[in-house]
């Protein structure tokens, strides 16, 4: 008698295949995850420096920053499109004349709180330059 030849996969094959398979999604979230922090840093670069540049063609014309009571708002439409919000979706905290340059554009990070490392320290145009 002759076996007949079976053509799949056995149970313990599969078992193997799903655990690599989910080794390597974590593996990837974890990555995903870990640079999440260095994203974040990007984007409040590039929102700070986009401000940065409405609040430089709002002084060619108005030969001062705004003040911090007429805040960035102040540069819709004419100079910027709209003031962007955070990575964390607050918005961006703006002092005039500022505490470290003539203007201080800054977050406070993923709590929103003053202070904090990693994701919750506070981020502004002093980093960006």
């Amino acid at each position: 008698m002759r076996k007949k030849l079976t053509l799949g996969f056995t149970l313990i094959e599969i078992m193997i295949a799903v655990l690599m398979l989910g080794i390597l999604a974590g593996f990837m979230v974890s990555l995903i995850m870990g640079n999440s922090g260095a994203e974040h840093l990007i984007k409040v670069n590039q929102d700070i420096r986009s401000i940065k540049s409405a609040l430089n063609e709002y002084k060619l014309d108005k030969f001062n920053y705004p003040t911090t009571e007429e805040g960035l708002q102040i540069l819709v439409p004419k100079y910027i499109k709209h003031v962007p919000k955070d990575p964390w979706g607050n918005i961006y905290l703006y002092l005039s004349p500022g505490e470290r340059s003539a203007v201080d554009i800054f977050t406070y990070g993923a709590d929103a709180k003053k202070g904090g490392e990693g994701i919750n320290s506070d981020l502004g145009n002093w980093d960006a330059d």
